[in-house]
């Protein structure tokens, strides 16, 4: 799995893809947890919620291939949770542009997602 994660951080880095430089201020290091997600959702079956709570998140951002699928369904378990969630809209892709300006747009007007394009989130503030 490690070896899948790292082709898709290498091609995020790539010159045309959008939410490159966003990809760029978030690079895992060594301190990074990382956790694997059997289906949809980042909090079915796993671990998620025990570590974030474990390490005192409040805010999520998120990101990924599936908006409509897996960014959805996992933002919508998140929501749940009350997390406060962040979906740049140039960081999540799916099928058609059509189905992921749908998923964006539920997300932000039944989940209160920010949506903002990446560029635009202030990380130090979110950190906080």
């Amino acid at each position: 799995m490690a070896v899948r994660f790292q082709k898709v951080v290498a091609h995020c880095l790539e010159d045309d893809v959008r939410g490159k430089a966003f990809v760029e201020r978030i690079l895992p290091d060594d301190r990074d947890y990382f956790v694997l997600k059997p289906k949809h959702s980042g909090f079915f079956c796993t671990d998620l919620d025990l570590l974030l709570k474990h390490l005192g998140v409040s805010n999520l951002i998120l990101t990924g291939i599936a908006g409509n699928n897996c960014v959805l369904f996992t933002a919508n378990d998140a929501y749940m949770r009350d997390f406060n969630l962040f979906v740049p809209s140039d960081c999540s892709v799916s099928q058609t542009q059509q189905e992921n300006d749908y998923a964006l747009k539920q997300m932000e007007k039944v989940l209160k997602a920010d949506i903002r394009p990446s560029s635009k989130l202030d990380l130090e503030k979110l950190r906080g």
